[in-house]
């Protein structure tokens, strides 16, 4: 039985995160946006707002083990590349890129308490995008697309929610990741060659001092290293 979650589709706000959270009255509440005016990345970093946008942010109370709450982000990756192009792929934890590996969509997770706030953003078309940065479709799709979308989303992540931290698709998470068999870098100076993902969705690193395990909420973010050894975005 698919869970019982309420929506609001709104044309512009300050920020879908903040008015999911703000919203929330018990049930799973679903909010998006045509527009975002103070949207955000992960560690605070500004949203640029493609001229066809899906800004969307589902607030959810969940009970799970505090180890497994990072999964939350790839599960909600994993929902996000079902209905958006399942020929995307992961560039952990948080986003999805194309083959030649521009920026297609990003996800942020924010938590208070029980409360989970997971926010989507995905360019659906760009004419002219900034370096790095891709979108799905080469024409509009029309306003009506982000808010299918959408509950789309909403409807696979909340199943994957209530499967549980045990059930989720790890090995197709990891064959779709293109930063395994990376070489990688962190805050603090580390680096090292990322080897696998390991059940509760940490990124496991192989560094000259042995393994060690990344996880989504205590990194702010991790370069794939360039020939030259400075960090990509």
């Amino acid at each position: 039985m698919a869970t019982e979650y309420v929506a609001n589709h709104l044309d512009r706000v300050a920020s879908t995160q903040d008015e999911a959270r703000s919203r929330f009255t018990g049930l799973p509440r679903l909010v998006t946006a045509a527009f975002q005016e103070q949207g955000r990345g992960r560690s605070g970093s500004t949203w640029l707002n493609a001229p066809r946008a899906l800004a969307a942010s589902l607030a959810f109370p969940v009970a799970w083990p505090a180890e497994t709450i990072p999964l939350l982000t790839l599960i909600a990756g994993m929902a996000a590349r079902g209905v958006l192009n399942e020929e995307l792929r992961f560039k952990w934890p948080n986003d999805l890129v194309q083959e030649s590996g521009g920026k297609v969509a990003g996800l942020l997770a924010e938590m208070s308490g029980e409360l989970v706030v997971i926010g989507l953003g995905a360019n659906l078309y760009w004419p002219e995008p900034p370096v790095g940065m891709a979108a799905l479709a080469s024409t509009d799709p029309g306003a009506a697309t982000a808010p299918r979308i959408a509950e789309q989303w909403a409807e696979l992540l909340l199943a994957g929610v209530a499967s549980g931290p045990e059930l989720w698709d790890r090995d197709g998470y990891r064959v779709s990741c293109v930063t395994l068999g990376t070489d990688v870098t962190w805050d603090g100076g580390g680096k090292g060659r990322a080897v696998d993902i390991d059940e509760a969705g940490g990124l496991v690193v192989e560094t000259p001092g042995g393994l060690t395990t990344l996880r989504s909420g205590r990194v702010s973010e991790v370069r794939q290293a360039t020939v030259d050894g400075k960090g990509a975005q």
